[in-house]
This record gives structure tokens, sequence and C-alpha cells, in this order.
């Protein structure tokens, strides 16, 4: 071959060097960020160069520099075992020096894009923490390499209030609270294992306001609780941003190895579930995982389960407990009060799976069924004569769902029922929260004839203006301000102030369980309209419910 030739090839296979590279890092990080092994991303760029290699080298098979590629070929054909070190055949430096020398600067860029690929993949942008996918193999492999007898632990740490903070701040202000958060909790540990012999623990950002640590080694448990009230503590304390002085919090949960489990998986498990019982608790606290919180955790699967099977055996049931109103003392409508008649476990009230089905994304269907089994009541009581006002309860997933009050409208519909015999109550925190879109289509409703109430007010983050300008009717006054009326005076003056600020926003006033006639004669004098409790009746299926109110009204007449 001749020099002019080979120099021809040399810059024929430069310039496709030149043009080729930013494909190829361009491929590594997206092969990496599929986690797919460095070797197959080699062997994807050395199979693109050997195709070129190939076909120059078959045009002149004889000549030096047709050699001095054919061993460039076996080079590059050599990175599928692994080899990124390897420089350029010396045929290749001596015949084409160029060619050797970018050959040499494209395996540097290679393994320098393998690397920064590696770290992407790894390591959490924002807070330049261990992500999840390194975490676990970490983890892994700290807990496999341990001493046979050693104790190891597990922290879950998640941020109490931080969806307030981007929401209110920004996205951009959330991600700078993240990283004072990472480095506060690189501090605390830090500081606990400065200059100590023992495998330094692993802190990882898993995902959103999550970070969790895994201590390879631990002396004790005492140590690790030790360490979760510092970490609380150091949290709790406010964040400078912005001008801005934040204050959030953590709950965080404990498993140690081997009581709660002897696999990462298990340990992220349990102290995971550890974790949800501290923010159930109220947050701002650690919880250790045990027994009693194993226990819980799997009845929660099971009812999970067996709720799923609930709807498709027609499980559920509907009772019915009657609202009277304290201006006549007459029946002024109903709730209708879910429950789930469990085959082995008897009749189970709300509370014992409402937060499970919540959770799960159950409630939805759980209160489509409430909707039309309410639908089909109220048809089949108004053909008898029953023209009272029934009201249940509406979940905030089904407030969620775009053709949730569609459906409703049409349900209502079908069954030949006026909207104007139902009362749709909704939680305080989901009245707060709803959109305006959703509002209007509420005020739709209820123009139509719906009342509209919020159940358990008191209780959540009442924004005073938006109780204003809600479409709304009637507000119910949680029980546990109810309790103690009679006998303490700071109760009293509790619900005397919300009775009046409710009665100043035009709504009328309800009191759920009420439970004796000193509390029914204190809430008539403070101003509330309707109550309901045993004092009067207690929650019935329908067949005692229609005669308990069929006697009622009898009672009535022969009065009148």
């Amino acid at each position: 071959m001749k020099a002019g030739t080979a120099q021809k090839i040399s810059n024929a296979i430069l310039s496709c060097i030149a043009g080729f590279a930013s494909f190829v890092f361009s491929l590594i990080a997206l092969l990496y960020l599929t986690e797919f092994d460095e070797k197959i991303v080699a062997a994807v760029v050395a199979g693109a160069f050997c195709l070129l290699i190939s076909y120059v080298a078959s045009e002149r098979p004889n000549s030096e520099s047709a050699r001095a590629l054919a061993a460039l070929g076996d080079r590059l054909l050599a990175v599928e075992d692994g080899d990124l070190v390897s420089p350029a055949p010396d045929s290749v430096r001596r015949t084409m020096p160029k060619l050797a020398a970018a050959v040499d600067a494209l395996f540097t860029e290679v393994r320098s894009s393998i690397a920064n690929a590696h770290a992407l993949g790894m390591y959490d942008p924002v807070t330049s923490l261990p992500n999840r996918l390194h975490f676990r193999s970490e983890a892994d492999k700290l807990l496999g390499e341990a001493a046979e007898g050693t104790s190891a632990a597990m922290l879950f740490v998640d941020l109490d209030r931080f969806k307030m903070v981007n929401d209110s701040l920004g996205h951009a202000r959330g991600d700078q609270l993240l990283i004072m958060v990472a480095n506060r909790l690189r501090v605390v540990v830090n500081a606990e294992f400065d200059g100590s012999a023992r495998s330094r623990p692993l802190v990882a950002r898993l995902a959103g306001d999550e970070f969790t640590i895994f201590f390879p080694e631990i002396v004790s448990v005492a140590e690790i609780e030790r360490i979760a009230r510092r970490i609380v503590a150091a949290i709790s304390e406010s964040f400078e941003l912005s001008s801005h002085s934040i204050d959030i919090g953590a709950s965080v949960g404990l498993a140690v190895a081997p009581d709660h489990g002897t696999s990462v998986e298990s340990l992220m498990r349990a102290a995971d579930i550890a974790m949800y019982r501290a923010k159930s608790a109220g947050g701002g606290q650690y919880w250790q995982f045990n027994a009693t919180l194993a226990a819980e955790h799997q009845e929660q699967i099971d009812t999970e389960k067996a709720l799923t099977e609930a709807l498709q055996r027609d499980e559920f049931v509907l009772a019915f407990q009657p609202q009277m109103s304290l201006v006549t003392g007459e029946l002024c409508g109903a709730e209708a009060l879910l429950r789930w008649n469990h085959p082995r476990d008897g009749m189970r009230f709300p509370a014992s799976f409402i937060p499970v089905a919540e959770r799960t994304g159950l409630i939805a269907e759980i209160g489509e069924w409430v909707v039309s089994e309410v639908a089909g009541t109220l048809s089949a009581w108004r053909a008898s004569g029953f023209g009272d006002r029934l009201s249940f309860n509406i979940s905030p997933r089904q407030v969620e769902r775009p053709d949730f009050l569609f459906r409703l409208r049409q349900t209502f519909a079908d069954a030949e029922v006026p909207l104007s015999m139902i009362e749709l109550e909704f939680t305080e925190s989901a009245a707060m929260q709803v959109s305006e879109a959703i509002l209007e289509d509420i005020a739709g409703l209820r123009a139509q004839g719906a009342r509209i109430a919020i159940d358990d007010f008191g209780t959540g983050y009442s924004n005073i203006a938006r109780l204003r300008t809600m479409p709304l009717d009637r507000v119910k006054l949680d029980p546990s301000f109810i309790v103690d009326i009679e006998n303490d005076e700071k109760a009293r003056v509790i619900v005397q102030a919300l009775i009046q600020l409710i009665r100043g926003v035009g709504c009328e006033v309800v009191a759920e369980a009420v439970e004796t006639v000193a509390q029914a004669d204190i809430l008539r004098a403070m101003g509330c309209d309707t109550v309901q409790g045993f004092i009067f009746a207690p929650a019935m299926f329908e067949e005692e419910f229609l005669a308990w109110t069929a006697s009622g009204r009898r009672a009535d007449k022969s009065v009148a």
C-alpha cells in the first residue's frame, strides 16, 4: 500500500473517530443509566470500529498498513474481555502514528466516560449521596463481609412537612433543603464514627425526602438509639433557606440485624415499618421495630388482601345513625356508616380497615360501592315514603378521580333519587386541599340540591378563608371536642368558639358522639343545630332503622 494511500486511510479513520466519539460517550451514559454492564458498552464501541477496520484491511490484505489495521482490530476486540488499558499495537504506531495516538486518546476518553457514567448511575445528583441502587449493592456487600456474631443496624429517615416546602418555595429550594439535610446527616454520623476502627456507616438518599443509613457494625442498640435521637434533634433545628427560616422534622425508623432481619431487604422493610409508626405518632421522633409492629404490619397485609376479596364477595354493609334536630327534637336525617361483615372476625368498624384502604387505593372502589348502595337504598326508601336526607363520607381518593362527580350524578339519576336527598361529607383536610376546579364542580352539585358537609372539623389544618368561600352547608365537630364538655371549662370554651365560627360563615353545626343528656343540653345552649349519638340512637342496620324511624313518626302523630 502506498504511503499516500495509507495516509488517506489513516485520515479517514481519524475522521471516523472524531465523528463517532460523541456518539460513543452518549451511548456509554445511556447504557449505564439503563444498568448495562460496561463490557457491553466496550463491545459496542469495539464492534463499530472493527467494522470499518475490517473493511479497509480487506481492500489491501497483504500490505503492512493492512496488517497493522488487522492488529488494531484484534486490539479492539480485546475490549470484550475488559481490556480498556492496553495501547494501540506497535505496528499501528509505526505506520500510522496519528491513528495510534487517536486510538489511545479514544480509550482514555472511554475510560473517563465509563467512570463518569458509573458515578451518574450510582449517586444521587442532588445530594451526592449513594442512590438506592448503590446503597443496596454496598449494604449487601458490607453485610456479607460482617464477622459472625456482629450486629448491624438500619435507619430510615423520612422528612416531616417537606412537601410544604416544595409547594410554597418551589422544587429548586426543596433541593437546596435536601442538600442541607444530607450535610447534617453526614455531620451526625461522622461525629459518632470519627477515628473509629469499625466500618463506617453508609448514608444514602433513596428517593424524594427519604434517606437511609446502614451501620455494618454496632456495639449496642443503645448506641443506635442515641444516633437516632441526634438525627431527630439535628433535623428539627431550623434551616435558613433564601431568607426563610424553615422548620421541618424527621421521622426515623430503626431496625437491627439479626433480630429484625438478616438481609438488607428485610432490614429496610423493618426500618420502613418503624418509620411509618414514628410518623403516624406525630413525627419528630424515632421508633424501633418490634414484634408488635411486625404483627400489625402482617395484619395490614392480610387486611389489604381480604379487602380486595370483600368487594368481590359483597361483604360490606351500611348501618344508619339518626340525626336529631336540637331545635325541633325531630329526626332530620341520618348518616350511612360503612361496616365490614368479615367472615372470620365478624362485624368490623371503619377504623380497623379504612386506613389500609386509603393507603392502598382500594378506598376508591369501596367508595363507589357506597355511592351505589346509598342510591339503591334511597330509591327503595323513597318509594315507601321516606323523604329525609342521607349523608355519607367521600374519600379524598374519590375526589381525585376526574369523573367522580359525573359518575355520582349519573348513579343517583339512574336510581331516580333527587340530589336533594343526599349530603356529601368531606374530611377537613380534603376540603381544604381540593382544587378550584373541583370546588366549582361541588358548587354545581350543591346548586342541584345536594348538601355539602365537612366531617371531623377541628383536627386538621383549616384555612378559614377557604371555609368562608367553600360551597358548604354543615360542619360536623370532631367527637374529641364533645367528650369533655360536661366537666372541662376549657373544652366548653373551645366548642363555643367553634360553633360561633361555623355559624358565622353561614353553616349549620352538627355534633357527633353525643352520649349524655347533659352534653346535649350544653350543645343546645351553645347554639348547636343537630346531634347524633347514643343519647338518641345507635347506628342500626336497615330493617331496624326503618322500624325505629316508623315508630318515632307514629309517636309524633299520636302526640299531635
